[in-house]
C-alpha cells in the first residue's frame, strides 16, 4: 500500500457539521482505474446513526415550519450549485466510481441536477383533497411527510441514485440519513455540504459513511427512522426487509435485473446491434438494467452476434479521464473476481465465447466487452446478475418464445423489443414482466416516469409523482358540522 498520511480526510455529515467518527476509524478508498488511494474516509459507527437520527428527528419540525413554496426555492438553489460546481462533481464521480469522465459529464450530473430540479417544483403542489363522504361533515385528506428516512445508495451511480432518494424526500418534508457505499462515498458528501450551502436547514440531510453491516444495519433497525429507501442486490435488499419488521418501517427496494433486449428479424440491425451494445457495456455493465441478454430471432441471429462482437471490439477501455474513453474499469478487485468467474462458468456450461472475457492491464480493474454466443435459457449466465460487461446472446423463435425466454427470469426491472411491426412492439410491450419497456431504443430514464420492478428487482417505484407518495402518509380529517 502506498503511502496514505497526506491523503485528503472525509469526514461524517451530521446536523450540519463535518464530525469524525465516533470510533476514530477511516477506510482507505481506491482508485479504480489505478488502484492507488485517493481518500480517507470515515468508518461511521451504530452511535454515529444514532446522533444522526437524533438530528434528523430535531429538524423535522423546523424543516416542516418552511413555508412549502421556499422549501421549493432553496432546493431550486441547491439544484444552482450543482450546476455551478457540476466541473468538479464529475471530476469526483469519474475518479471514485472509475466511470468515464465524459459520461458523468453527460448523464450522472445532469441528471441529478433535473432531479433535484423537477422535484423543487413539487414543493408546494403535494395536496390533499375534499372528499365529500356525507352532508354532516366536511371531510378531508392531507398528505405529511413519513418523517426520517435512511436512504442506501449503490456504488454504481451515487450521485445520481442518491439525488433520486434525496430531492423527493426533501420536497415532501422528510429529514435523511443518507449511506453511500462504502467504495464510492465522495459525491454525497460533496453534495450534502452544498445542500447547507443552498440553505437547507442542519439536521435535513445527514451523511454516515462506513460498512453497509454496522452503519447500513444500525439505520434498518433504528426506531428513529420512518422509511428506509435502498437500492442494491436482492440479498441485501432481503436482509433489510427483515431488519425493517423491527418497527414496521416503510420500505422501498430497488434491487437487480438480468433485462432481456429481444431483437425480432425485422428490426432496424445496426441500431439495434449500437443500442444493444450500450445496453450492456455502458458503465462496464454495472448497471441494474443492463441489457444483459440480447434475444435474437434465429434468421438474423449470427448475423447480430457478428455486429455486437465488432461493436465490443470497437470499444475504447481506459483512463476514465480521457474524453475518448468509454469503457472503465470495473468498481472493485471483488467486481473484477465475480466477473470473471461467470466468464469461466460460461464457457464451463458450453457457451461459446466470442470476444472478450480477460483482465486486460497491469493496474485496475479492467475486463474486456465480453460477448458470448449459443447461451440457452437455462445457463447460469443467463439466469444470475453479473453486472459487468457480459453479454449472453440467446436465439429465439417467435414472439411466443421470445416472450418465454425474456420473462423466465426471477428479475423484471426492464426489457427492450426492436421490430418493424407495430403492432407485435403493443403485444410485446404488454406482454414482458418488466418495471419499463423500451420500444425500439434501450436504457433511457427521466425523473418523470416511474422506475421499479418486482419479484428480484424489488417492490416500489421511484421518480415522478410515485415518489411523493414513498415520502408521504396520507391523513383523513373529519370536521362534524352538526350543531
Amino acid at each position: 500500500m502506498e503511502n496514505t498520511a497526506d491523503l485528503k480526510r472525509y469526514e461524517l455529515l451530521i446536523g450540519g457539521e463535518s464530525v469524525p467518527p465516533s470510533g476514530g476509524d477511516y477506510s482507505i478508498n481506491l482508485d479504480p482505474a489505478t488502484e492507488r488511494p485517493i481518500a480517507r474516509v470515515a468508518q461511521g459507527t451504530a452511535a454515529d446513526v444514532d446522533r444522526a437520527v437524533l438530528a434528523a428527528r430535531a429538524a423535522l419540525k423546523p424543516w416542516n415550519a418552511i413555508r412549502a413554496s421556499e422549501r421549493g426555492r432553496i432546493l431550486m438553489r441547491f439544484a444552482e450549485l450543482l450546476r455551478q460546481n457540476q466541473e468538479e462533481i464529475a471530476a469526483v464521480e469519474s475518479l471514485d466510481c472509475g466511470k468515464p469522465i465524459a459520461g458523468v459529464q453527460r448523464q450522472d450530473v445532469p441528471a441529478a441536477i433535473d432531479t433535484l430540479a423537477y422535484y423543487a417544483g413539487w414543493c408546494d403542489k403535494i395536496n390533499g383533497q375534499v372528499v365529500p363522504a356525507r352532508p354532516d361533515a366536511l371531510t378531508y385528506t392531507v398528505r405529511e411527510p413519513v418523517g426520517v428516512v435512511a436512504a442506501i445508495v449503490p456504488w454504481n451511480f451515487p450521485l445520481m441514485i442518491g439525488m433520486w432518494k434525496i430531492a423527493p424526500a426533501l420536497a415532501c418534508g422528510c429529514t435523511l440519513i443518507v449511506k453511500p457505499a462504502e467504495i464510492t462515498p465522495l459525491s454525497a458528501l460533496m453534495i450534502g455540504k452544498l445542500a447547507l450551502e443552498a440553505g437547507v436547514l442542519p439536521g435535513v440531510l445527514n451523511i454516515v459513511t462506513g460498512k453497509g453491516s454496522v452503519v447500513g444495519d444500525a439505520l434498518v433497525a433504528h426506531p428513529g427512522v420512518d422509511k428506509v429507501t435502498f437500492t442494491g442486490s436482492p440479498s441485501v435488499g432481503r436482509g433489510i426487509l427483515q431488519g425493517a419488521a423491527s418497527n414496521f418501517k416503510r420500505v422501498t427496494l430497488e434491487l437487480g435485473g438480468k433485462s432481456a433486449n429481444v431483437i425480432f428479424a425485422d428490426a432496424n440491425l445496426d441500431a439495434a446491434t449500437r443500442a444493444a451494445a450500450s445496453g450492456i457495456f455502458f458503465n462496464a455493465g454495472q448497471v441494474c438494467s443492463a441489457g444483459s441478454r440480447v434475444l435474437v430471432q434465429r434468421a438474423v441471429y449470427d448475423d447480430v452476434v457478428e455486429m455486437l462482437a465488432q461493436r465490443a471490439k470497437s470499444i475504447k477501455l481506459g483512463d476514465p479521464s480521457q474524453r475518448e474513453t468509454n469503457m472503465g474499469p470495473l468498481i472493485s478487485s471483488k467486481q473484477m473476481k465475480t466477473v470473471l468467474e461467470y466468464v469461466d462458468i460460461g464457457k464451463g456450461e458450453g457457451a461459446s465465447l466470442v470476444t472478450g472475457g480477460r483482465r486486460t492491464g497491469e493496474r485496475g480493474y479492467f475486463v474486456e466487452p465480453t460477448v458470448f454466443a449459443n447461451v440457452a435459457h437455462e445457463m447460469r449466465i443467463s439466469q444470475e446478475e453479473i453486472f459487468g460487461p457480459v453479454v449472453s446472446v440467446i436465439p429465439f423463435d417467435d414472439e411466443a418464445d421470445a416472450l418465454r425466454i425474456a420473462n423466465g427470469t426471477a428479475y423484471s426491472l426492464a426489457a427492450g423489443v426492436w421490430s418493424a411491426d407495430i403492432g407485435r412492439v403493443h403485444r410485446m410491450a404488454a406482454e414482458l414482466k418488466a418495471g419499463t419497456v423500451w420500444v425500439n431504443t434501450y436504457g433511457y430514464t427521466d425523473v418523470r416516469l416511474p422506475w421499479g420492478g418486482s419479484g428480484d428487482s424489488g417492490f416500489g417505484r421511484e421518480h415522478g409523482d410515485v415518489a411523493i407518495e414513498n415520502f408521504t402518509e396520507p391523513k383523513a380529517i373529519w370536521v362534524s358540522l352538526t350543531p
